[in-house]
């Protein structure tokens, strides 16, 4: 290749644009020590098509949350962190440990953390009161660059305000909690609608799913959803995985049980050969500089290489094999 065909699409396509995130196709939440341990493990196996959450949540035992923070945070720290793509979900804005949470967190962890989850929030004000605290933390450790923040939507108020809230700076995704989205409906909605099929059938919950996908994908953040209740069922798991994706838009989804990840990332893989026709399409942009091509009797341009770049670096992220002249090109 020329000089003039190494232009890399990331330097052409979004120039004056923010970037959108290329995150792992799963978000595997995991509270106990001996659970975080165990994710590490798995990901060293499959490398780094998931995201690991330490949960200062519901993971932390009342009146231990101080150790259980610090216990996350030195996994973090520690060699087994080979990616580094590890977060953590702190206490709610409503807990009274939230803020040591984040001083611990990223006092002791803050180079390596991966992301900040913030669960219940209530509004977009709530969303920006904590990430203003987060940046205070940050410049008081001295850390040189803003962690990115995902938002758990989980209540009403939240709901109504999904579209502020991924358009706050520094959010980078925005995820869906459906249990406490339905008990949030005091009986309304019946329980079967924290399953399949119901959860992707009761119109409050496709309402709120739905809106959820919107508001992300037009403010240029990352839609993630919420986990499946089946452990065992890999069929389950996967079919439930492509729903959220084909249906709803979702482009990565919670995890709860290690049985899950494989099918989630399966399920959130482009079409292979979709994939293919991407690695020409934008091989064959980038020896034209950029400019408009024909590919198999059809008009490209700027505007569909950013939607196939965008392909391509899903394909990379869920471990799709790529050959090894895209491979070259591009990562």
């Amino acid at each position: 290749m020329t000089a003039s065909c190494t232009t890399h699409p990331r330097d052409i396509l979004f120039a004056g644009e923010k970037p959108f995130p290329n995150l792992p196709a799963v978000d595997h939440y995991a509270g106990s020590e001996k659970m975080i341990g165990k994710a590490m493990t798995l990901q060293h196996q499959l490398g780094p098509i998931f995201d690991i959450t330490g949960d200062c949540e519901d993971g932390a035992r009342a009146g231990a949350e101080a150790e259980h923070a610090a216990m996350v945070a030195s996994l973090v720290m520690s060699k087994e962190n080979r990616f580094g793509r590890i977060g953590a979900r702190i206490h709610d804005i409503t807990h009274a440990h939230w803020q040591r949470d984040l001083e611990i967190l990223v006092g002791q962890a803050g180079k390596q953390l991966a992301f900040i989850t913030l669960p219940k929030v209530r509004s977009a004000a709530d969303t920006a009161a904590q990430i203003a605290e987060l940046r205070r933390i940050e410049q008081t450790a001295g850390l040189s660059h803003a962690l990115p923040v995902h938002v758990l939507i989980e209540t009403h108020g939240a709901l109504r305000e999904a579209w502020e809230i991924a358009a706050l700076d520094g959010v980078e995704s925005i995820d869906f909690g459906l249990m406490d989205f339905v008990s949030g409906h005091h009986g309304a909605i019946p329980g079967s609608a924290m399953k399949s099929p119901g959860q992707f059938e009761h119109p409050l919950v496709v309402r709120a799913k739905t809106e959820i996908s919107a508001a992300a994908l037009a403010n240029g953040v990352v839609p993630s959803h919420n986990v499946t209740t089946e452990l065992k069922d890999l069929a389950v798991i996967r079919a439930d995985a492509t729903r959220a994706r084909k249906e709803f838009g979702y482009l990565r989804m919670w995890s709860i049980h290690p049985n899950q990840i494989q099918p989630i990332v399966e399920a959130m893989r482009p079409d292979f050969s979709e994939v293919e026709e991407a690695g020409e399409i934008l091989s064959g942009a980038q020896n034209a500089s950029w400019g408009p091509i024909q590919h198999n009797g059809r008009l490209h341009d700027r505007a569909s290489y950013r939607y196939y770049w965008e392909l391509l670096q899903r394909a990379r992220s869920t471990g799709m094999p790529l050959s090894e002249e895209i491979a070259e090109r591009f990562f």
